[in-house]
């Protein structure tokens, strides 16, 4: 992961490429993440990892921290901490969004949980995908 700083994402400025073979990943964080870019890649070995930053992102019910991978390939992907750890796996699915949470669970266990979501619009999967405070 490295760190930039962004602002908020306004509504309405996230599109995400959906089809029949093609997914999107939302991964929410915490708060203290915001800026961080944060790696994927898919399980296919020697393929590239590709990048998103953790960004606040506004959503009726208030605001949830959030990269957002859009355009991915159906299959698996593995969620990288750094350059050499890994964080969790998630497995994307043609035509939907995949949701997977950062958790930062004790040693040895996963620090991402996956979760399917069908397709529908970002604002409500920001604002229905996690519990209310």
């Amino acid at each position: 992961m490295s760190e930039h700083r962004y602002g908020p994402t306004g509504a309405g400025t996230v599109l995400l490429d959906l089809g029949a073979q093609t997914g999107a990943l939302v991964l929410y964080t915490p708060e203290d993440l915001a800026g961080a870019e944060i790696e994927i890649s898919p399980d296919t070995p020697g393929t590239p990892r590709t990048h998103a930053a953790v960004r606040a992102r506004p959503a009726p019910s208030g605001t949830r921290y959030a990269a957002v991978y859009e355009g991915l390939a159906a299959g698996g992907y593995t969620i990288w901490r750094d350059h050499d750890t890994a964080a969790g796996q998630v497995t994307i699915t043609g035509g939907q969004v995949t949701s997977s949470h950062w958790c930062g669970r004790s040693a040895g266990e996963p620090e991402v949980d996956a979760g399917q979501r069908a397709a529908v619009g970002l604002g409500h999967v920001l604002d229905e995908a996690l519990p209310q405070p």
